[in-house]
């Protein structure tokens, strides 16, 4: 079975990012296993909790967990035109202590969503600018940015839009064979 961690950019209890995240989850192919990891427990990354050998247990619950994944797919808003803080420090304390990233060579992909029409497209593109920092093959192809996302779900919290449904599995399909890919 192949893990893919989901990581969202929002904590707020009925996101959209999470919403989407549920639906997205189902549209991986048999032998894919998503799953989100929660990051709102992480203290803000510190050096000093490593280079001190302090380190939180959420740090080490959190890299141990990260070990194990096979992809990452994150899902997020954008604040003020970037990356929130939760997800940027997200990737912090997976990198760390240097020389330990557990993001070196996963796969992943970027699933950018705003109430708004500009689809969180600042905080897609500073995201990629981590991740290739970070070693991680992006899916190019296709962009994933949700804009109107308020009006996309049901009362259930399914996305109601047949062309949305059949939008976001094609995407899930291009992550799978990146995923492939980089297996083999």
């Amino acid at each position: 079975m192949t893990k893919i961690a989901i990581l969202l950019g929002s904590l707020r209890k009925e996101s959209f990012s999470k919403k989407l995240a549920a639906n997205v989850a189902s549209l991986f192919s048999a032998g894919y296993e998503a799953e989100i990891i929660e990051i709102g427990n992480l203290a803000l990354y510190n050096q000093d909790f490593d280079d001190e050998n302090n380190v939180p247990a959420e740090y080490t619950s959190f890299r141990n967990k990260m070990k194990e994944i096979d992809a990452v797919l994150f899902i997020t808003p954008e604040y003020n035109r970037s990356v929130p803080a939760v997800l940027k420090n997200a990737l912090d304390v997976g990198s760390r202590p240097y020389g330990e990233s557990v993001w070196n060579g996963k796969p992943a992909a970027i699933i950018s969503q705003s109430p708004g029409n500009l689809s969180a497209f600042g905080a897609n593109h500073h995201l990629r600018q981590s991740l290739v920092f970070l070693n991680m093959p992006l899916v190019q192809q296709p962009e994933a940015y949700i804009g109107n996302v308020a009006a996309l779900f049901d009362e259930n919290g399914n996305v109601k839009d047949e062309g949305t449904i059949k939008f976001l599995k094609s995407f899930a399909d291009a992550f799978v064979d990146l995923i492939k890919r980089y297996q083999s």
